[in-house]
């Protein structure tokens, strides 16, 4: 006997398989006249490219050259300069260096004046890192006591917020104070980050045994004293650009920019930073003002054809694993984890996300259901939080243009 499905049970059914209704495919005329109505909703301050990834065919563009506030797409600027110039596979080291003698057991090592925990920017430092450290301290270097105390050490780079020496603007704000040593998003109670990182090691150390002469503090490494005795190491800069873009990490980003003023600049500094940035995005012939790493300053400027060229650009060559991986998923994870779920898009569209008080912005790539891909941006300047659900809905369409 055939067995009868009524509409409800099988409505039942397709939504526990996680199903999705069937989307109707897009042509080009389709995908401009859907794009047009949604973007006449964005107002005039307001961008929109779409590029097809492959031929480099323009597909759609509204004011592509418009400068905007870019909110967290300012991000891309800056992790694309992280991966170019360091290299996915580039960590940062967190040093630990003292100047060492023997001491009276055969295999004990003592410290002549002060350890030094030397930052190194390294946004991703735990607690977890620290007392990792201790243990290679003892059980590898044998070090049972420092006659002076740990020194943390960071001159690397300036802890500037909001001021113009750093290039902050003012409405500038990370929730945690900035360092080249700090664990926790930099979160304290009391003291200055670096402060704190010293005395968490010199406790760590201390109840494995070690004695010390003098309390933690901060300073700075002497030239002369050099002899490395344990290094704690990042994870591979791919792994932190992903946690920068995926997340929105205003904190990582901007220690990252900090980072790339040190590594490839002149100074471990925001402007500094940025000066790097611009400089490499200027290869490919764009001109973002860059003021901070994360976005949250309203002094940055670029337009929606910026960031599509940047982001061909950065789908090919030897970051793009990196790159791309880096990216939000529609319906999936991140900052769009419940954004587009139950459309096209999800699993099919990625990108970066964009907020500030007024401006929201959405740039990425889609792989449609005819298996084309397109690179898009939407950038938008006074507009509330309804801009979203228009982002979404462009991005949706994206996923189902069928070229």
């Amino acid at each position: 006997m055939p067995v009868r499905r009524t509409l409800p049970g099988l409505l039942i059914a397709w939504i526990a398989l996680g199903g999705a209704a069937p989307a109707q495919a897009l042509d080009g005329a389709a995908l401009r006249a859907k794009l047009t109505r949604e973007t006449a909703k964005l107002g005039p301050a307001s961008g929109a490219h779409v590029v097809d990834l492959d031929a480099g065919t323009v597909l759609f563009s509204r004011r592509p050259d418009l400068a905007l506030v870019p909110a967290s797409n300012e991000k891309l600027f800056v992790t694309a300069t992280a991966l170019l110039t360091l290299g996915p596979d580039a960590r940062l080291e967190t040093r630990v260096v003292g100047q060492t003698v023997a001491g009276s057991g055969a295999a004990e090592t003592v410290v002549v004046g002060n350890l030094y925990l030397v930052g190194a920017g390294d946004p991703s430092l735990s607690n977890a890192d620290l007392a990792g450290l201790a243990d290679r301290l003892v059980r590898g270097s044998g070090l049972t006591e420092v006659e002076g105390g740990v020194v943390g050490d960071e001159s690397l780079l300036d802890a500037r917020r909001g001021s113009v020496d750093s290039g902050f603007a003012a409405d500038l704000d990370l929730g945690g104070q900035l360092g080249a040593l700090v664990v926790g998003h930099g979160v304290t109670d009391r003291g200055g980050p670096a402060h704190v990182v010293a005395e968490r090691l010199q406790r760590l150390l201390k109840a494995r045994g070690v004695k010390f002469g003098r309390t933690a503090r901060t300073g700075r490494k002497p030239a002369d004293v050099g002899d490395r005795l344990a290094t704690d190491r990042s994870p591979p800069m791919a792994e932190l650009v992903r946690t920068t873009n995926r997340p929105s990490d205003n904190f990582y980003a901007e220690l990252l920019l900090k980072v790339l003023g040190a590594e490839e600049g002149d100074a471990g500094t925001t402007a500094a930073g940025g000066a790097v940035v611009r400089r490499t995005v200027a290869r490919l012939g764009l001109r973002p003002i860059i003021v901070d790493g994360s976005g949250l300053s309203r002094a940055n400027r670029t337009n929606a054809r910026q960031v599509v060229t940047l982001l061909r650009a950065m789908s090919r060559g030897d970051a793009a694993t990196a790159w791309l991986g880096s990216m939000t998923v529609a319906g999936r994870n991140g900052t769009l984890r419940r954004r587009m779920r139950g459309t096209a898009a999800a699993g099919r569209c990625s990108g970066k996300t964009g907020t500030l008080r007024g401006v929201s912005a959405l740039s990425g790539y889609c792989t449609t259901t005819s298996g084309r891909r397109v690179v898009f941006s939407f950038l938008e300047n006074g507009v509330g939080f309804g801009a979203k659900a228009v982002e979404d809905r462009m991005v949706a369409a994206l996923a189902r243009y069928e070229g």
